[in-house]
């Protein structure tokens, strides 16, 4: 059965609007030159235009992970389910040194929440933020 609701704690059709690299959005402009949307804008439905079950997401997932991803990967529990591509998300954001207010705006959460879930995403850089603070500085010998 399918959800239809709006973003939780926001209006029923409250948008948020949420950036992705030019490879994947090239990807899904060409999904949908070839495949078309439901009337409803979804991108995946059955063959009739209807709504895919939990069931189909799950065995397509998993025959994906297959093809995409490596035997080690494949046991492992690196996207384990497609909601684990949401957390990869937001932990590239921050490794990558997107400010966590601005984070938190596209994930949705107050930047307590989003620090309290993905901390330890930032964790282990200790090199980076050194040299940012001494670049700030106007230290680059750092």
């Amino acid at each position: 059965m399918q959800e239809d609701r709006g973003l939780k704690g926001r209006p029923r059709r409250a948008k948020r609007p949420v950036p992705i690299p030019s490879e994947p959005v090239a990807i899904l402009r060409g999904h949908i030159a070839r495949y078309g949307t439901a009337p409803d804008g979804r991108l995946f439905r059955t063959e009739r235009g209807g709504v895919l079950q939990a069931s189909a997401y799950s065995r397509t997932w998993e025959a994906a992970r297959c093809l995409a991803l490596t035997p080690s990967q494949v046991e492992s529990e690196s996207a384990r389910r497609p909601y684990d591509l949401r957390h990869a998300g937001v932990s590239l954001r921050l490794d990558a040194g997107i400010p966590a207010t601005q984070v938190a705006e596209w994930a949705g959460h107050s930047v307590e929440v989003l620090l309290k879930i993905y901390a330890k995403c930032v964790d282990g850089h200790d090199h980076v933020w050194h040299g940012m603070l001494d670049r700030a500085l106007g230290d680059d010998a750092g």
